[in-house]
């Protein structure tokens, strides 16, 4: 007998910033909508673990989507954007899950994302917290660290949009950032999914990860958690966002939580999705508890 999954995935037509764009997303369950974003560079592959958790699809509808340039949705049909260099920007970055949720018509969802995704949970909840009941950084703070934010976009442009660096290059770079305690199939498929990027997609990714993300602690204290509830979780072993770094965050943002989650780096939700649903489920039941 054939073995399937409960996902199902297909295409959403968004407009952002007057340009109309062909999304690709996969949801699985019924219930509170649960938007999960991915990391830079990559797609919406990173949650297939978590979309395949009955445990929180039996009360949660969790929606994976790539954002354009990513995984299968498509640079915009129509547009000439090979012409222009591609640069993730913080308004773009808001406006594709805002635009995704009046799309499917989604009751104020949560939102959770990973690393940019993570930086933009908390963008989110300053920014839009008549949205959003809840939202979940992971590897995410105020800022990224300086020493990366220094190099400028031509380093890193020089170092991940580069025709001599190849994209298994890139793969390889990531296992930088991952716990020494990740199971080796998971290592190897953040791999995968780094090598598959097109060209200059995570470089211009990280100009929102470094630069256009960079929120000042007197508006982190200004975030409303009565109105979206902020959660902030970090792996210990995440080079890129350090425990200390979200931290600092969650001591600004009145009423938000924080955890340190052991032995995961900066990919938790793929590297070992066991270990980090440990901590995610905990959170779910809290938000569920309150929307009631």
């Amino acid at each position: 007998m054939a073995k399937f999954e409960p996902i199902k995935g297909g295409y959403v037509y968004l407009t952002v910033e007057d340009v109309e764009y062909r999304v690709y997303y996969e949801e699985a369950g019924q219930g509170i909508p649960l938007i999960v974003g991915h990391t830079a560079g990559s797609d919406g592959r990173q949650y297939r673990h978590l979309l395949n958790d009955a445990e929180v699809t039996s009360r949660y509808r969790v929606i994976a989507f790539d954002l354009p340039f990513h995984g299968k949705s498509l640079p915009p049909h129509g547009e000439k954007w090979w012409t222009k260099e591609y640069n993730m920007t913080k308004s773009r970055m808001m406006a594709f899950p805002n635009a995704l949720s009046e799309a499917l018509e989604l009751d104020r969802p949560v939102y959770m994302g990973s690393s940019m995704g993570g930086h933009l949970a908390i963008d989110l909840a300053s920014n839009f917290d008549d949205r959003y009941r809840a939202t979940i950084s992971v590897e995410g703070a105020l800022r990224s660290a300086a020493e990366y934010v220094e190099v400028g976009m031509d380093g890193i442009r020089r170092e991940f949009d580069n025709p001599n660096v190849s994209r298994t290059s890139t793969g390889a770079a990531m296992m930088l950032n991952i716990s020494p305690y990740s199971p080796e199939e998971n290592v190897r498929e953040i791999q995968w999914e780094y090598q598959c990027g097109g060209p200059g997609v995570f470089a211009g990714d990280l100009y929102y990860y470094y630069y256009d993300h960079n929120v000042s602690p007197e508006e982190a204290a200004a975030i409303d958690t009565s109105k979206c509830m902020l959660y902030f979780l970090t792996g210990e072993y995440d080079p890129n966002t350090s425990p200390a770094d979200t931290k600092e965050a969650a001591n600004l943002v009145k009423g938000s939580k924080f955890w340190e989650m052991p032995r995961l780096g900066h990919f938790p939700v793929t590297e070992n999705y066991d270990e980090f649903r440990k901590f995610l489920l905990p959170i779910l039941e809290e938000i569920e508890s309150k929307s009631a």
